[in-house]
């Protein structure tokens, strides 16, 4: 990774460590260039990761985000960031940091930042992806409604990169693992590689509807 990018994705906020940055990064660039989406962008440090590699790639970024936090995100709860709320609205509000951490990178024509919910744009998101990452709302109800609108649209022999999968519930939450188990029970995954709690896996099969719709 350039030492510039990497310098910039160090100081984004976010919640990726190095060794899982890099696994990242090694996953997506045995993804074939054309539609990459990011799920989840917070303030874009995996953006940046992913981001670079596209670029590399010759493929393009979405990367999807409400961008007022997940519930771990919010007051009282352990990932809170009091200087990322917004004095105007009162809620998190982390979209002026991924546009600066993208700005600065200099990825702006190779990432595009769309801003709303999982749930206003599946039921309109048509596009063939080579990449998917899942890293938003970890809670069960929208895990699963995330895997199952987003991964139909993987190609055969595209990637499924799931993070902050842990085996051990006492180490975090169980609805990415559970994803991971649901896509590996379908028999439209295979598992590539495991780097902490970052989960790779590759499309299989040659429907796009059916498997992922179980």
């Amino acid at each position: 990774m350039d030492p510039r990018l990497r310098e910039i994705a160090d100081h984004t906020r976010g919640f990726l460590p190095d060794d899982e940055a890099d696994a990242l990064r090694a996953a997506a660039a045995t993804a074939r260039p054309g539609l990459w989406l990011e799920i989840g962008t917070y303030c874009a440090k995996s953006t940046v990761h992913l981001g670079s590699v596209a670029r590399d790639r010759g493929a393009h970024l979405v990367t999807l985000d409400h961008h007022h936090g997940s519930e771990e995100n919010q007051e009282g709860w352990d990932y809170h960031d009091s200087s990322l709320v917004d004095p105007h609205t009162g809620l998190l509000e982390t979209l002026p940091h991924a546009r600066h951490a993208i700005h600065d990178a200099g990825l702006e024509q190779t990432v595009t930042l769309l801003v709303g919910s999982t749930q206003q744009v599946a039921p309109w998101w048509t596009s063939p992806i080579e990449l998917l990452f899942l890293d938003g709302n970890h809670t069960e109800d929208v895990a699963q409604h995330d895997y199952a609108a987003f991964s139909r649209h993987l190609t055969p022999g595209a990637l499924l990169l799931v993070h902050d999968v842990f085996e051990d519930p006492r180490d975090g939450g169980r609805p990415p693992w559970n994803v991971v188990q649901r896509a590996l029970a379908s028999g439209d995954f295979v598992q590539e590689s495991v780097t902490g709690s970052l989960r790779a896996l590759r499309r299989t099969d040659g429907d796009t509807e059916e498997g992922s719709a179980r």
